[in-house]
């Protein structure tokens, strides 16, 4: 996506006298976390035990009622296994960021869209990761353990920090927000 294409994105959701000071996507396609190192096997295990689950149950001529059982843990083990790796994906697809002189503007959404706006001036904790390549993700505030445990991951009832994710030039970003933030 052309950088004019995700302004345009923005421009609606600018306040008067707001000056856009940079803008961005996370990088696409299918990505693996630090947390894929134990939710891959994790899931592999889970979506093995509930369709071994599924399959004694079936071929044991079990009441219909464990039949019905399994499926849910199959769908949260398929999920877990693949499904999540798509969404995420997609997810990052629809997403765009911005960064203007009063605020942070966070665009995503798979069905709808979802906008967050953070104040430039209330962020606490603002940090930032960076790869070799130096692109990373800038976290801003404090990720809480079930965030990290569930990287990539949307859980019901689980509140992640908003995140800059994936973004190129992750250092001179983070350097735009620390100046930005100021008195």
């Amino acid at each position: 996506m052309a950088i004019y294409q995700i302004e345009n994105q923005l421009k609606p959701h600018l306040i008067p006298n707001e000056v856009l000071v940079w803008s961005g996507k996370p990088k696409t396609g299918i990505i693996f976390r630090g947390s894929d190192l134990y939710l891959i096997p994790f899931s592999i295990l889970w979506c093995g035990f509930a369709i071994f689950w599924e399959t004694m149950v079936i071929s044991s001529n079990a009441p219909f009622f464990f039949w019905i059982w399994g499926i849910p843990f199959i769908l949260v083990g398929l999920y877990l296994t693949v499904g999540r790796f798509f969404i995420d994906a997609k997810k990052r697809e629809n997403t765009v960021y911005g960064l203007t002189n009063e605020r942070i503007i966070i665009i995503s959404g798979i069905f709808s869209r979802n906008v967050k706006s953070l104040n430039i001036k209330t962020l606490t904790d603002v940090s930032f990761t960076e790869k070799a390549d130096r692109s990373g993700t800038i976290t801003l505030g404090t990720a809480a353990m079930g965030q990290t445990l569930l990287q990539g991951t949307d859980w019901p009832g689980v509140k992640h920090t908003p995140q800059l994710e994936f973004i190129e030039d992750v250092k001179n970003v983070y350097a735009k927000i620390i100046f930005l933030q100021r008195p």
